[in-house]
């Protein structure tokens, strides 16, 4: 009962601790990731096309912005991203290529984790996969009273 006692204080004092912090100890010249769009719909897509998008986004901060790596929902989606840091002002561009080779409705999404205030971004990608056409080839036309046309 004792341990249990000294463990809820000690949760309590914690949590305390956290809620306490002021936003005073946030860098006013931290860098900051604005992007021009959050979600890439591709509409619908034929099987096997390409299923590249970029994420153009701003350093609207002070200092410079660093990304780590962006995690995917799942590996049909890989992501491209800047390695070096990204200078207040400047723009880049995260790729961002989907496997278009299942069929069918997707909703994927990229988490991009950086230095800057808000330092996580989801970025969204959807559409609906569909198979090529068959292409077919005109009838022959049979019929015995037809006859070909010269000119």
């Amino acid at each position: 009962m004792k341990k249990l006692l000294i463990l809820a204080v000690a949760i309590m004092f914690t949590a305390a601790t956290a809620i306490g912090q002021d936003s005073k100890d946030e860098n006013p010249n931290a860098p900051e990731i604005s992007f021009d769009k959050t979600v890439h719909d591709y509409g619908t897509i034929y099987q096997g096309s390409d299923g590249t998008c970029e994420f153009e986004f701003t350093n609207t901060g002070k200092e410079p912005l660093i990304l780590s790596k962006p995690r995917s929902s799942c590996g049909c989606t890989v992501p491209t991203w800047p390695k070096k840091p990204i200078t207040a002002g400047q723009s880049e561009k995260i790729k961002v290529t989907y496997n278009t080779n299942r069929t069918g409705r997707f909703h994927k999404t990229v988490t991009v984790m950086s230095n800057a205030k808000t330092n996580r971004v989801v970025l969204t990608i959807k559409g609906n996969v569909v198979s090529k056409p068959k292409e077919e080839l005109p009838e022959k036309n049979l019929d015995e009273n037809s006859s070909p046309v010269n000119k």
